[in-house]
């Protein structure tokens, strides 16, 4: 059954700059249990939320098949984390997730592709290895709530 394994909102930006500087200290809190959704303005507390520039984008999925083993959201830098939902194969699509609480509607607008800071965060040849499996971004249609484990999802055009 698919599931969502992580859930990050980091109200930080903590790969900034050059790779070789070195990512920020990850702030408190930044993984959590579950994640409030706004329409078109993205996840409550996250560094993208209601940013014009990111409203295309402003809620990236990776799917965890996509990752080395043991390598999460904090070294990706992505939203949610799923497990069983081939993600990268969703674009142009609508993709609904619903973890209890009803249906979350995300439009996948293109994919999340990988930069040099993979090579930093999760090792050497990750960059490389991440290309065309590095997520997925998109703008919420509905406003709600997503919560870590089971989901119910479906994808449509």
């Amino acid at each position: 059954m698919p599931e969502i394994v992580e859930l990050l909102a980091s109200p930080v930006h903590r790969l900034q700059g050059r790779p070789s500087d070195g990512p920020a200290p990850a702030p408190p809190g930044e993984l959590v249990l579950s994640v409030r959704i706004r329409a078109g303005l993205g996840i409550v507390g996250d560094r993208y939320f209601g940013r014009p520039a990111h409203r295309d984008a402003n809620i990236t999925v990776i799917a965890q098949e996509s990752l080395p083993p043991g390598v999460g959201l904090t070294e990706v830098r992505r939203n949610i984390l799923v497990a069983g939902i081939p993600v990268d194969d969703l674009v142009g699509e609508i993709l609904t997730l619903d973890s209890g609480d009803g249906p979350v509607r995300l439009r996948v607008n293109r994919r999340a592709n990988p930069c040099a800071w993979m090579d930093v965060t999760i090792g050497p040849g990750a960059w490389k290895a991440l290309r065309g499996k590095g997520g997925i971004r998109c703008t919420p249609l509905d406003d709600g709530i997503l919560r870590v484990g089971p989901v119910i999802t479906t994808s449509r055009p």
